[in-house]
């Protein structure tokens, strides 16, 4: 620690406003050592203490630094001159970013990859004969239709309530088109019978144990980018934290004090503003 005291008039105290002061601290004593001295203590506390210090234009605000870090990491860092700190948040709040935005990009490919796959291979009427076989083959619950031409698998089944009553299985297809309908297909045996080359043995045939894997890998890709996603929130906490740190830190590295103390000349006691600065290495 090097302390630098600097000693003078200072120009910033007008003739006028120092005679005030010095006015000001003349102690008048009464004679009583009692009440003399609560008149001493009380003036010595006056002039101990710093008004000024808190106003300061070189001291750093915690509250400031930590709010601006929660709003973008590393502002808070960059307000408290700490450049490396702040590029270190600001980098990491950038990859975090990236990541999640490039994985939740390759996701959304991914499902529509492995949705294009089970609308041609899966087929909900291949699934839908299967059930009215079940049943009395000459009176299918299920309605299908065969003679539209151009419809999709899905679109040849003429009441898909009339599918779910069939179903004895532990789940309900949902209509085409929404995320239950692509993932029970590939998840669970009793949607076995509406894949190609498919036994009835009971084991899964290989192309839906590859759907399967298909999606799995879009399920990854969407947890890396949800991950990411929490990370940036834990970025903004910790930065706003270390700013909040960091402010203080400034504070206690460049300590400056502007105070009024009493000086012994020949002519007698005389109260003079100094300057105290402090730098910390």
């Amino acid at each position: 620690m090097k302390t630098l005291k600097i000693f003078s008039s200072f120009i910033l105290f007008s003739a006028f406003s120092f005679s005030q002061i010095e006015e000001s601290s003349k102690l008048e004593l009464t004679g009583n050592l009692r009440a003399d001295s609560k008149i001493i203590f009380n003036n010595y506390a006056e002039l101990n203490s710093n008004p000024m210090a808190d106003d300061l234009p070189g001291k750093k605000s915690p509250v400031l630094s930590g709010v601006l870090s929660a709003i973008l990491p590393g502002a808070g860092q960059v307000y408290n001159e700490d450049w490396w700190i702040a590029g270190i948040f600001v980098a990491v709040e950038a990859a975090l970013i990236t990541t999640a935005v490039v994985y939740d990009n390759k996701g959304d490919d991914q499902t529509e990859y492995f949705e294009n796959f089970a609308d041609e291979n899966w087929s909900v009427v291949q699934y839908a004969e299967y059930l009215n076989g079940l049943n009395d083959p000459n009176d299918p619950d299920i309605e299908i239709d065969y003679n539209t031409p151009g419809l999709k698998p899905w679109e040849r089944i003429v009441d898909w309530s009339q599918l779910n009553e069939a179903e004895t299985g532990s789940h309900n297809l949902p209509p085409h088109g929404e995320q239950q309908y692509y993932e029970l297909i590939g998840k669970y045996h009793q949607y076995i019978p509406g894949w190609p080359g498919w036994v009835n043995t009971g084991t899964p045939p290989q192309i839906m144990l590859d759907y399967s894997m298909m999606r799995g890998q879009a399920n990854d890709y969407y947890n890396t980018s949800s991950t990411a996603i929490i990370g940036v929130y834990i970025n903004h906490i910790i930065s706003a934290a270390e700013a909040v740190w960091g402010a203080t830190r400034f504070n206690k590295n460049l300590a400056v004090n502007f105070r009024v103390e009493p000086f012994n000349f020949a002519s007698g006691t005389e109260l003079v503003p100094t300057l105290n600065v402090k730098f910390s290495f």
